[in-house]
């Protein structure tokens, strides 16, 4: 059974939109709670080194599943689709949440929303 993953993005961690939030509780409730095999913190996946950085990870064979907390889920489907695809992962396996302009809580909920909503889908 493959591996699945949660990725935070934080917009270089100066994005107005992520002050309220406290970025390593968010991590850690999701990892404490086990939802997920793996976190990590990226300050900007959109730029190029956060390209490097998914088609490393992603090349990973024993990751079928990667949750991203950070922008807008539309953008986040265009941004790091090629990067997926060069890793050779389907990127139907990336499933997305907005949580800008969240507090920690509201992230973390969003996050286990998503997640949960992806388990009843059987993904």
């Amino acid at each position: 059974m493959g591996k699945k993953g949660m990725l935070l993005c934080v917009c270089q961690g100066t994005c107005p939109s992520f002050q309220g939030m406290n970025v390593f509780e968010v991590l850690n409730a999701i990892r404490r709670e086990k939802l997920v095999d793996f976190v990590a913190l990226h300050p900007q996946l959109c730029a190029d080194d956060g390209d490097e950085y998914l088609k490393t990870l992603m090349a990973n064979r024993d990751i079928d599943e990667v949750y991203i907390a950070a922008c807008d889920l539309r953008m986040q489907q265009k941004m790091f689709k090629d990067a997926f695809n060069m890793a050779g992962f389907d990127p139907s396996n990336h499933a997305g949440v907005d949580i800008r302009n969240m507090n920690t809580e509201q992230a973390v909920e969003a996050i286990k929303k998503l997640i949960a909503s992806r388990r009843s889908e059987g993904g």
